[in-house]
């Protein structure tokens, strides 16, 4: 077999594969000899069908056969032997013969790029450090205590804080704008639902009051036509109510599944949840800070077969989330393109990453995972159990627990900042 090889681009590569007659012709002797001990042709006893009939009937057949199989097993022995690392399926163009001594192939094909790693330590991090306090466990109580809440109908003026229900129409130069019609929408005021002029508008009104205002919308609004222009509307109020919220006692906390240990057990419940939530928002924030600085030290190019199985992937991921079955009604491709490529060059780095510093995946961090994945339920322990037992699904955690391993060593060589943040501010930005 006579490979050569040449360069056609960055990562493209076209290799030419030549293979001798004779193991063409030994490989298609071999088979028709085979055929021949079980042909059935009439007029010939089974097995006595003579082997010039055998290769006249079947001969063209058997060959083309002989060539796929040989063409599929040679590229493999040919990337082996030129030591190549394909990125995708080849494209395979076949010479046409100029004589039956031997057959030859082209196949054109992207290979992996060349991974050298620089800059790791100069990756920096700042790392929240996150201060959960009682009033920030209260405001959150505070806020399950609002969802359950029952609204009541007033008869006075409207108060911040209270809900106003309303008819509404907006219009500009008399013109109705876009999505400017509403009836009987519940307005909470203060929540910021509506814009400040509308929300501020129905402050003080009664049921039964109607009344004009204006309403001036933001210079960088959506809808550009209404960027930076005063919008009249005109109301109508319906009814004004006011909220009841649940005393904070221990029979309020059975509405969030406490059973036992009353409030003191849910603040602590609420507590957990919070500590867990801004464990996973550090772990995301610190995790983005690194793969961008990995990206940032290490530009290269990509295969472009990589980045459109990933676009693929990822359009099937969004028609998955949107409910949509019909391809033809998918997200454009383009859509995901840049986010594609990103995702291809960080995947390998990280796997390069891991390769140079021999990583390998650590069975408690996958425990600890696990566990992470199931603290907020109340069968907790038996849903890790069942994880556990699930070789599918740990093989699903595994990488990337072991992605994780990988961001933590960076982090670890890197330059680490530790900065104080409100959590508050942290989890709401």
């Amino acid at each position: 077999m006579m490979v050569t090889v040449e360069s056609t681009g960055v990562l493209e590569r076209r290799m030419r594969v030549e293979l001798p007659a004779e193991r063409i012709d030994s490989e298609v002797e071999s088979r028709l000899k085979s055929m021949r001990r079980t042909t059935k042709l009439k007029g010939f006893r089974p097995g006595k069908v003579p082997a010039n009939v055998v290769k006249k009937r079947f001969g063209s057949r058997i060959r083309q056969e002989v060539l796929s199989d040989l063409m599929q097993k040679s590229y493999a022995e040919a990337v082996a032997q030129e030591n190549l690392n394909p990125a995708g399926g080849p494209t395979i163009v076949t010479e046409p013969g100029t004589d039956d001594k031997a057959f030859a192939y082209v196949a054109t094909f992207e290979v992996l790029p060349e991974v050298t790693l620089k800059g790791l330590d100069k990756i920096t991090v700042e790392q929240p450090d996150v201060e959960i306090t009682d009033a920030d466990c209260d405001e959150m109580i505070e806020n399950l205590r609002q969802q359950k809440g029952a609204w009541k109908e007033v008869e006075r003026a409207s108060e911040e804080g209270d809900r106003v229900i309303v008819d509404f129409d907006g219009t500009l130069k008399g013109d109705l704008i876009d999505g400017g019609k509403g009836r009987e929408v519940p307005v909470v005021l203060g929540q910021g639902q509506m814009l400040p002029d509308f929300e501020k508008a129905l402050v003080g009104v009664k049921a039964g009051d109607e009344k004009m205002f204006k309403v001036k919308f933001p210079k960088d609004f959506s809808a550009g036509e209404l960027a930076g222009n005063k919008v009249d509307f005109a109301s109508k109020v319906h009814r004004v109510e006011e909220q009841e919220l649940p005393v904070l006692d221990d029979e309020f906390a059975t509405l969030y599944g406490v059973s036992e240990g009353g409030l003191k057990q849910l603040r602590k419940d609420v507590f957990d949840n919070m500590e867990r939530e801004v464990k996973q928002k550090v772990r995301q924030d610190t995790k983005e800070q690194v793969m961008q600085g990995l990206l940032d030290g290490n530009p290269m190019e990509v295969p472009k077969a990589l980045i459109e199985q990933e676009t693929h992937t990822m359009q099937d991921e969004a028609m998955q989330q949107l409910g949509i079955k019909d391809r033809d009604k998918a997200p454009p491709q383009e859509n995901f393109s840049e986010s594609a490529e990103k995702r291809v060059r960080l995947g390998l780095l990280l796997r390069q990453y891991i390769q140079d510093n021999a990583l390998t995946v650590d069975t408690d961090k996958v425990r600890a995972r696990v566990e992470d994945m199931c603290g907020g339920y109340e069968n907790a322990s038996e849903m890790v159990a069942s994880y556990l037992r699930n070789p599918q699904l740990i093989a699903q955690i595994e990488p990337v627990v072991l992605e994780e391993q990988a961001v933590d060593l960076l982090i670890e060589n890197g330059v680490e900042k530790v900065k104080k943040v409100d959590f508050k501010k942290y989890m709401n930005r």
